[in-house]
């Protein structure tokens, strides 16, 4: 980003800060080239890299569940390679140990024959972190990376580590595979700000990705964002502003997820046994206000709650055995909400009128 402008988002460089309007442009601008480059790797898959941008610009982690062959890691890698960030990749299988991910103390002889334990990180210790196939790990492996995920840090023999920011854990998982996976536990699933679904390619697609890659390496992708201009971006993403009516908007699309709750719609109480939690509520509007970004807008709409809920959404709710029976996905079950819970209930608009 400062290669475009000769400073960075914040003004940068001895410079005056830029106003807030200058920001957002500028912002907007790096974006764009920013799905440029990733574009010179990934063929298609639009709606993935945005929503991916989404997590990264909200600070957020991201899981990417698609059929293997798709392209997961490659844009995983590729995102890696357009940021000036320190990239660990951890291949998950049924054999890895929580140590393998975060690391341990080991001995070690000094010159003067002295011993004494110096801590080895693990893969864990990066900025943009693959965690390959991660529903091939145990539980016990999985939930190595819970503290990290939600404190951006990782407690060794009693020490605690702090992550270098930014952090952020870019999953994949393959949908199909049953034999030697286990299913991520709620707790995990709930520090994803975002589930993202990789489709497969259509046949324009299946023909530039055959021609890209039986032919020549055409090398990495440039380099679009230092570490300083994605800690920008991320904080500007916290200074877009979030109406109340908007706030409330998401609230109500969360507390109506809840079978429990007064209200919920009949396919929430049929095909549910929980619902989306707290954490669903701020990652719509977090993840709202990362669209408003890219967009280049200073504040959040009713358009971009809705246009984030299914990726927010889906990974938080469980289902009951008869939505199970039946077949009743939660994208299905988003939908329904998105139809009947109103963004501007009938007291409001009454009250905008006057």
């Amino acid at each position: 980003m400062a290669a475009e402008s000769g400073a960075g988002i914040d003004g940068g460089q001895g410079t005056a800060p830029a106003s807030f309007e200058a920001r957002l442009e500028l912002a907007q601008r790096t974006s764009a080239r920013l799905r440029e480059a990733i574009g010179q790797a990934v063929v298609g898959q639009d709606d993935v890299i945005e929503q991916t941008l989404w997590g990264i610009l909200a600070g957020g982690h991201v899981l990417l569940e698609g059929a293997p062959g798709l392209g997961k890691t490659l844009l995983v890698r590729t995102i890696a390679g357009c940021l000036d960030l320190a990239f660990s990749r951890i291949q998950f299988t049924p054999d890895l140990m929580p140590s393998d991910v975060t690391g341990t103390n080991v001995l070690v002889a000094a010159a003067d024959g002295s011993r004494h334990f110096s801590l080895h990180k693990g893969p864990i210790f990066g900025q943009v972190i693959l965690a390959d196939e991660i529903n091939r790990a145990t539980p016990k492996t999985q939930s190595a990376l819970l503290e990290a995920m939600q404190e951006h840090a990782c407690t060794i023999a009693g020490t605690r580590y702090a992550m270098e920011e930014p952090f952020f854990v870019l999953a994949t998982e393959n949908p199909i595979e049953m034999e030697g996976t286990y299913p991520l536990p709620e707790a995990q699933l709930d520090r994803f700000l975002l589930k993202v679904l990789v489709p497969g390619p259509t046949e324009d697609e299946m023909t530039e990705i055959l021609a890209r890659t039986t032919g020549h390496d055409r090398g990495p992708p440039p380099r679009v964002l230092t570490r300083d201009d994605v800690l920008s971006l991320r904080s500007l993403c916290r200074d877009i502003a979030v109406a109340e009516p908007v706030m409330r908007y998401a609230s109500r699309l969360t507390r109506a997820s809840d079978p429990a709750a007064e209200g919920a719609p009949e396919i929430v109480r049929r095909s549910l046994r929980f619902g989306a939690g707290v954490r669903g509520a701020q990652s719509l509007v977090l993840a709202a206000k990362a669209v408003a970004l890219l967009q280049g807008r200073a504040h959040v709409a009713f358009a971009d709650v809705q246009r984030v809920a299914r990726p927010v959404l889906r990974h938080r709710m469980i289902r009951s055995f008869e939505g199970e029976a039946e077949g009743i996905t939660t994208d299905q079950v988003i939908a329904a909400l998105l139809s009947a819970i109103e963004a501007r209930p009938e007291p409001v608009a009454q009250a905008i009128r006057r």
